[in-house]
């Protein structure tokens, strides 16, 4: 049982629950169902995240032998040349897996692993740190799109279509580890309040408030940011109308589930905002290291609405629910083991 608690410390398992979305929110662009590859795609993320995971507590074993001593590594509860081996063997099994998605998969993949490699044993301490685990998640998104669409489509059509999702994600990365940097030591409420501004903005845009990056919109209905508020209006009028003449026909259910379909993004962008931004206003009121780390879990448990907000601005409602369902997990099992 204490091995098992050393080796959920070291991978972080609650913050497993914030993976699975990156890949479904990229395989909403494609205007695809989530398929056998997009499952392929979300267990290589899981495997590249734990290797991730293992290899950052290898590659500060001796900083947190004075910072986070209780740590498995400098705590002696798992050897180093374990962590290391466990981080080679999940990039072995990550990049294996996306390659049974296709090539373009296993391109993406191995990009993603290089990331996470040069990340953890390099790029981590110097200021390209945080650009480089914010390329991480984007690649994980984009990762989800390319696995979806399979090798037989134009892949670089699936690529330009999830940028926006993967700049969205990437964003939030660089803004929460940019508060990680100082989470051991406090004492800065600049990387907090800066997090917070960029939370505020992306919760707009991908709530629906601002106009889409792409001006794409929402590849499903062939609409605009524009002409969805438009056709949204225009829905509800008919819907009223419908309604005077019988509350309870196809027509009114259709209306009512057309109006929450469009109102899901803004929900989920809310939900999103909930769970960043209370510890990230707490973190910059008060820059100390509990709070600063409170502030860093919120900003991970917070990509989970905010995988769940790109997929249904998307339009996969479908894959949107199911992605948000990932939260009370993510939450409960928080409760139990760091997931910083």
């Amino acid at each position: 049982m204490n091995a098992a608690r050393a080796w959920a410390e070291l991978l972080r398992v609650p913050a497993l629950f914030t993976v699975p979305g990156d890949a479904l929110a990229g395989a909403a662009t494609t205007s695809l169902r989530p398929n056998r590859r997009t499952l392929l795609a979300i267990g290589s993320s899981l495997c590249l995240y734990e290797a991730g995971m293992a290899l950052n507590d290898w590659a500060d074993r001796a900083e947190d032998a004075v910072e986070r001593p209780e740590r498995p590594l400098p705590s002696g509860r798992i050897a180093p040349p374990a962590a290391l081996a466990a981080a080679t063997a999940l990039t072995v099994a990550g990049l294996t897996l996306a390659s049974r998605a296709g090539r373009p998969s296993l391109a993406t993949a191995g990009a993603l692993a290089a990331t996470v490699w040069a990340y953890d044993l390099g790029l981590k301490h110097t200021p390209a740190g945080p650009a480089a685990m914010a390329a991480a998640r984007g690649l994980d998104l984009l990762l989800g799109a390319t696995a979806t669409a399979g090798p037989g489509l134009d892949g670089d059509r699936s690529t330009k279509a999830a940028a926006p999702s993967a700049g969205a994600l990437a964003a939030h990365t660089l803004a929460v580890t940019a508060v990680s940097r100082r989470e051991a030591q406090g004492g800065s409420s600049a990387a907090p309040l800066a997090a917070l501004a960029v939370t505020t903005a992306l919760a707009g845009v991908v709530g629906g408030g601002l106009p889409w990056p792409s001006g794409e919109g929402n590849r499903r209905t062939g609409t605009t940011s524009t002409s969805t508020s438009t056709t949204s209006t225009s829905t509800t009028s008919t819907g009223t109308a419908s309604i005077g003449t019988s509350s309870t026909g196809p027509s009114s259910i259709g209306t009512a589930l057309r109006v929450a379909r469009h109102s899901l993004p803004a929900a989920l962008a809310l939900a999103y905002t909930g769970t960043a931004a209370k510890p990230l206003f707490h973190a910059v009121l008060n820059p100390s290291p509990p709070l600063t780390q409170r502030a860093v879990g919120g900003g991970i448990r917070a990509m989970i609405p905010l995988q769940a907000a790109l997929a249904a601005r998307a339009g996969a409602t479908g894959t949107a629910l199911l992605t948000a369902a990932l939260a009370p997990a993510a939450r409960k099992f928080a409760r139990k083991v760091s997931v910083t």
